[in-house]
């Protein structure tokens, strides 16, 4: 298809020069048909995917390109767009109407997030068959389900798109096989293979390892050799490369003992659960949507028992040990962001802290309401940021910060990551600390273990790592804890 020329063309210089880094790396797949980014959060993949695509319009037969976001993440990168070029992009949301005008307009960038893209899949289709378009995914991640909806419109979409970059830091967002999706948008099968069944079954850090040697010993021959099957178009950064300096970050266990009360209702709740488990033959410790949902309860009563039962009249113990450390981190003149993945809490602390100048970020705030609170917690006076990681966990530089604090942990490893590295980025003067909250005894250190050998078989799936490196500290007695936290007080 011939490309559409403008009788105006857009200024497509960039106005600020890239790190050496971020200039190999779009050195390396500038002229490709397809590329995946993956440099760690904080490593400034925007730029890279902006100077990529000024070279796209000014030098091949691309005329339009597609940026696809997160919803929250769109102002973000208008913002970006502001600062490092004259561009200034198009919008498509979920008002249809005035879509209609950029699909029949002229624009050179459009800008979007992933739900509208589904919603808009049909004039989207009729969009690509009359444009040379380029599309680059900015966390590439939402799509490693391939089964969703979204994903598949995505798949179905793919063969339009005459360039097609993906990025994220977390390519590995939970487990080895969610980066199967993401990779087969780009390559259709070629590398990874047309069957994601397969290669589940192969990539699966599941419970069950931890009991089969013969079984470790295949998934880790499995998962090492993803990288070296998709290296011809992907690059990958890390903070630990030696490409810029960091200061330290420093991880700190910080361990409590149950209260009185506050075991009595834990030991109820694991109770209740492993009836729940007696009664289904066909369950697994792993993660289904169904486990995942119900040992959510036993973090909450670690958490804050009151977010399960309003009429619970004692303290969490976790409660006093969070007093103890953002105190001593206030008397040291420092900042900190606290995160929990219950709405419940961060209201709760919000209004507890109020002497700090506590802000928050939860999912239940609107995009104007959460900016507000960025913004406050960038001046002085505002001490603690208390928010969910799902709200929070990207595209925010939080460098006023050096300690964070998780309250508690789900069991995705994409929310862990992320949501500490909003302190441990570009601008970051100080060491950084990382306080895990554990309260003894309880599901809390199973969460510890998981999401350690989580990220450790992400650092092996994504090349950071060789596998002997990995097989010097893997650790699969994560599928054995679940056991003893389910049923070791059992009779």
């Amino acid at each position: 298809m011939k490309k559409i020329i403008l009788s105006k063309e857009l200024n497509l210089t960039a106005k600020f020069d890239a790190f050496p880094y971020q200039k190999e790396a779009f050195e390396a797949v500038k002229d490709l048909e397809y590329a995946a980014i993956f440099h760690e959060q904080g490593l400034g993949k925007t730029k890279i995917a902006i100077d990529l695509l000024l070279y796209w319009l000014e030098n091949t037969s691309i005329d339009t390109v597609l940026i696809v976001t997160k919803k929250q993440l769109v102002p973000n990168w208008i913002r970006e767009f502001d600062s490092h070029t004259s561009i200034k992009p198009s919008i498509l949301t979920t008002k249809k109407n005035e879509n209609y005008f950029v699909f029949c307009g002229p624009a050179r960038v459009v800008v979007t997030n992933f739900e509208v893209l589904v919603s808009e899949k049909e004039r989207m289709m009729l969009y690509l068959k009359t444009r040379n378009v380029g599309i680059i995914i900015d966390e590439s991640a939402k799509l490693k389900n391939p089964k969703a909806k979204l994903t598949q419109t995505f798949f179905d979409l793919s063969p339009f798109f005459q360039k097609r970059v993906i990025m994220t830091g977390t390519p590995v967002a939970n487990r080895p096989y969610d980066i199967w999706a993401q990779i087969y948008f780009l390559d259709h099968g070629r590398s990874l293979g047309n069957d994601f069944n397969e290669f589940k079954e192969a990539t699966d850090l599941s419970n069950k390892l931890a009991e089969h040697v013969k079984e470790q010993e295949k998934f880790e021959e499995s998962i090492a050799e993803i990288f070296d099957k998709i290296k011809d178009f992907s690059v990958r950064e890390t903070k630990n490369g030696g490409i810029i300096e960091l200061p330290d970050k420093v991880y700190i266990q910080e361990r409590i003992d149950f209260t009185s009360e506050q075991k009595i209702f834990y030991e109820q709740i694991r109770k209740e659960l492993i009836v729940e488990i007696k009664k289904d033959e066909h369950w697994t410790l792993d993660d289904s949507s169904a486990v995942v949902k119900r040992l959510l309860r036993l973090v909450q009563a670690t958490s804050n028992p009151r977010l399960i039962d309003d009429s619970f009249k004692g303290q969490s113990a976790k409660e006093s040990l969070l007093d103890e450390v953002i105190q001593k981190i206030i008397d040291g003149g420092e900042k900190c962001i606290v995160w929990s993945s219950f709405t419940g809490n961060i209201d709760y602390f919000t209004k507890k802290y109020q002497k700090y100048g506590s802000v928050k970020i939860h999912g239940k705030m609107n995009i104007d309401d959460r900016n507000r609170s960025v913004e406050r917690f960038r001046t002085d006076e505002h001490k603690i940021l208390f928010a969910t990681p799902a709200s929070a966990k990207e595209g925010l530089t939080l460098t006023m910060a050096n300690h964070v604090i998780f309250y508690d942990r789900g069991f995705s490893l994409d929310d862990y990551l992320q949501a500490q590295d909003r302190i441990h980025r570009i601008s970051q003067t100080k060491t950084c600390y990382i306080h895990n909250m554990i309260i003894n005894g309880s599901i809390d250190e199973w969460v510890d273990v998981l999401l350690d050998a989580k990220q450790r078989a992400a650092a092996l799936t994504q090349g950071d790592i060789s596998i002997f490196e990995y097989q010097e500290d893997a650790d699969y007695s994560f599928g054995k804890l679940i056991q003893d936290v389910l049923f070791s007080y059992e009779e």
